[in-house]
């Protein structure tokens, strides 16, 4: 089976397993399921974003559900992913999809699920859908509508939900703290669809705000449109040399953030998610737990427990991470790759609405996002994290798998081990409060090394036990 869903969905490299025929199939596949459940009457919503053949591939999943008789909504513009998520809860659907390889490079595309709240489709749901994919192969019996015929029989509904998705954020941020400082913004939307949204909410909120990087380029500048220290040199010499109070970047599909403090310094998304955990807490008064991945920094559990809250620690995928956040009503919930949402916005990733409160927190706070994140530091000390990403052959993924999953080895560390989790990857948790873990990408072709220490330098010795150990160099 060529279509084969991952922790973001399904994605594939253009024309060689993303192909109109995997895409009808997979709508097709869709199609079935929601008559089966009783709910394609509901209809169905597809957005998309700028990616090559983005636009092209919503239009071939439209005429498979023209085909089958289930109305379908179109945004007839490209769109941030949440902006999709949103439109599935605000148009209450039991299902929604959106045309995206998110941060993935130039040459690959996909599909990610939405369920009914517009939350990321579980694995339950991906692997009945991987079911339906399987038995359509063996009898593809649909029959797709083209697209201008789907539209005249009304079956077909190009729609703009951009206003509903703005104004929804306009009133979960304190835009009259925003109006009265007048802060200078710079946005990067990296070749991607953040543009319009975020740009609109800040200056709504009378911020200055210049953008790079906008127009559409499907080879996204040459870079990975992934927000990182490496590709973001551009927004951080803007933010220097135009003093700025902010610098913003998000992914190809704008679940993901990236941001260039005012001192033109990068700050990681670990950074980012504690220092919006401990403004929503301290600042804002809210109560509630946190929710983080495997691989994300645990100074979120130290905060939680100064505040008298949980931190609850799930697998890689941010639909494990919503569906925790929906069980414990905890206040937010994010991942060390960028992705973070917050309780009474979407439940799921949002770099546009987390944006917006990081401007809010500078703006109510009057201070600067590097003296808040001192402020955590000094009280809860330093948690430095190391990260590397290392390519693979099919048979160094079995040898690696074999060594981490199967016998279960490990280097001698130098600091005590207090327990080792194999429930995502392999997570060595020491004694000292730091741990490492090892882990492939359920997205690219990449086996990830994390290590988290009270020192960075500790972090890549550490980082760099595991790398030898598995002979990655």
């Amino acid at each position: 089976m060529s279509i084969k869903f991952g922790t973001g969905g399904w994605r594939a490299i253009i024309g060689d397993e993303f192909t109109r025929a995997n895409v009808q199939l997979l709508t097709a596949a869709l199609c079935r399921k929601m008559k089966d459940e009783g709910v394609a009457e509901r209809g169905f919503l597809i957005g998309y974003d700028r990616r090559f053949l983005s636009q092209e591939a919503a239009h071939w999943a439209a005429e498979v559900m023209a085909g089958e008789g289930i109305r379908c909504m179109v945004v007839d513009r490209e769109a941030p992913t949440p902006l999709i998520m949103f439109s599935v809860k605000y148009y209450d659907l039991s299902y929604g999809m959106a045309v995206t390889a998110s941060h993935n490079p130039a040459i690959y595309n996909g599909i990610k699920v939405f369920t009914k709240g517009g939350r990321d489709a579980d694995e339950v749901v991906t692997a009945d859908l991987e079911r339906y994919i399987d038995a359509l192969e063996e009898d593809p019996d649909y029959v797709p509508v083209p697209f201008e015929e789907g539209v005249r029989a009304g079956l077909i509904e190009l729609i703009n939900p951009m206003n509903q998705y703005v104004d929804s954020i306009i009133r979960a941020v304190n835009m009259d703290a925003i109006r009265s400082r007048g802060l200078k913004v710079v946005l990067d939307p990296m070749y991607g669809v953040s543009k319009t949204a975020l740009q609109t909410i800040l200056i709504t909120a009378r911020c200055d705000v210049d953008v790079i990087h906008e127009r559409r380029d499907a080879l996204f500048g040459g870079r990975l449109p992934a927000p990182n220290v490496k590709t973001l040199i551009g927004l951080q010499n803007f933010v220097i040399e135009n003093h700025c109070d902010i610098g913003i970047a998000t992914d190809g599909d704008a679940d993901r953030l990236g941001v260039i403090d005012d001192a033109g310094e990068f700050l990681h998304p670990n950074k980012i998610l504690v220092l919006l955990y401990y403004y929503l807490l301290k600042y804002k008064g809210w109560h509630g737990a946190a929710v983080r991945n495997i691989a994300t920094t645990h100074l979120l559990d130290a905060i939680a427990a100064r505040f008298g809250e949980e931190c609850y620690e799930v697998p890689v995928g941010f639909k494990h991470i919503s569906g925790k956040m929906a069980e414990t009503g905890a206040v937010i919930g994010g991942e060390s790759s960028g992705g973070l949402t917050v309780r009474g916005h979407i439940q799921g990733k949002d770099g546009i609405y987390a944006a917006s409160l990081l401007v809010e927190m500078i703006a109510t706070t009057g201070r600067k996002l590097s003296e808040i994140y001192k402020d955590i530091t000094d009280q809860f000390g330093a948690f430095e994290m190391e990260e590397r990403d290392y390519k693979f052959s099919n048979s160094e993924k079995e040898r690696i798998h074999k060594t981490l999953m199967v016998d279960k080895l490990l280097p001698e560390f130098p600091c005590e081990v207090e327990k080792v989790s194999y429930a995502d990857g392999c997570k060595v948790y020491f004694k000292n409060g730091g741990w490492i873990i090892g882990r492939f990408s359920g997205t690219e072709p990449l086996i990830r090394i994390f290590c988290e220490m009270d020192d960075l330098r500790e972090a890549r010795r550490y980082v760099e036990l595991m790398e030898d150990f598995l002979n990655l160099k």
